[in-house]
């Protein structure tokens, strides 16, 4: 198991990884994230790589979604669910477009953490308009 900074940065990498591939916009967007968001502050940016490779690891066991997912659910708490639906959200959009696994693995992470429909639209609809270009 791991801390709740941990799950988020789970979250993250299993957003980018969704769709088989890990694009350098959207690790730009995993380090961006947690140099700005509060529930980063105090954070070793020194673990993101390490939790990375472990959450990558984790990913290419059998049933490795299910264990990932099973790890971010655990170190969350409940009113960090919300935050790490909407880093999702941003890592995804982080590139220009979102892939059908990566609209997929949204849904799963939804359901997994009991974010509200309406809810996650809206989250969904902000990180859309913070990743608009011109």
């Amino acid at each position: 198991m791991t801390d709740a900074q941990g799950a988020l940065i789970y979250t993250m990498v299993l957003a980018s990884a969704s769709d088989g591939a890990m694009s350098d916009s959207e690790l730009d967007s995993l380090t961006e994230i947690v140099s700005f968001l509060p529930v980063f502050r105090g954070f070793d940016r020194g673990r993101i790589a390490e939790l990375s490779r472990q959450s990558a690891r984790m990913l290419q066991d059998e049933d490795g979604l299910d264990k990932t997912l099973d790890a971010i659910e655990a170190g969350l708490p409940e009113r960090l669910r919300e935050t790490a639906y909407a880093i999702a959200c941003d890592v995804v959009a982080a590139d220009g477009s979102a892939s059908q696994e990566e609209l997929r693995l949204l849904e799963m992470l939804r359901h997994r953490l009991d974010i509200d429909r309406l809810h996650a639209a809206g989250i969904e609809r902000g990180a859309r308009a913070r990743h608009m270009t011109l």
